[in-house]
């Protein structure tokens, strides 16, 4: 009988660790996002993302910092797990340009879930991967 009850309390303590790890973490896109985009191979710009989902929408900004840009709209279809992210930055001469990145929501049961696409700044277009910090 003692046998039995110290096995029960074991797999209590056990379930009792183990559980909270199984719990939700939130939406799939919260969190820091950090990669890369560009054209070819050799020219890459690193982006940042940081990304909040609130009530019924998901906002964020890009670049955090003195130059950051605030995200327009964030999309995630989760019947095929696409994303998409759309803002307005300034090129070098100050002008207005169009972000518009849509991509494939990767690895969607790890932690550092990845993103990767087809990046359209103004009229340069490249792929990008973003990796959840």
């Amino acid at each position: 009988m003692r046998k039995r009850v110290f096995h029960l309390a074991c797999l209590l303590a056990c379930l009792t660790v183990a559980l909270p790890g199984l719990a939700q973490e939130g939406h799939p896109l919260t969190g820091t996002w950090s990669g890369d985009w560009g054209p070819d191979l050799n020219e890459r710009s690193h982006v940042t993302l940081v990304m909040t989902f609130e009530g019924d929408s998901v906002t964020g900004i890009m670049n955090p910092g003195p130059n950051s840009v605030p995200l327009d709209g964030v999309a995630l279809d989760v019947t095929n797990w696409t994303v998409r992210i759309e803002a307005e930055g300034e090129d070098e001469a100050g002008g207005t340009v169009s972000i518009m990145a849509e991509g494939q929501l990767e690895d969607i049961h790890l932690y550092n879930r990845t993103i990767t696409g087809t990046w359209h700044q103004g009229d340069v277009e490249g792929d990008f991967i973003l990796t959840r910090d």
